[in-house]
């Protein structure tokens, strides 16, 4: 089944589930991706933003970034 040019993004996620390397791929999120936010949530104790407005948060979220960053590059040090 070909995609539409004119697909939403949401049509588009949908095609690309229905391939076998689509979700190959998607399932690599499970030991990339989703491992960091599960940290930041749970031992950095990141649940919500403290400010409003987009450039805020943008700025709230980098802060955030830069400590998950600092932590990792101290316990790879350590090893």
């Amino acid at each position: 089944e070909k995609l539409e040019e004119n697909a939403s993004i949401k049509q588009t996620m949908q095609h690309t589930l229905k391939t076998q390397e689509g979700r190959k791929r998607y399932a690599l999120r499970k030991q990339t991706i989703e491992p960091v936010f599960g940290i930041i949530k749970s031992v950095m104790g990141f649940r919500t933003f403290s400010l409003r407005g987009l450039e805020a948060v943008k700025g709230e979220w980098s802060l955030v970034c830069l400590a998950w960053n600092i932590k990792r590059m101290g316990s790879l040090r350590l090893k």
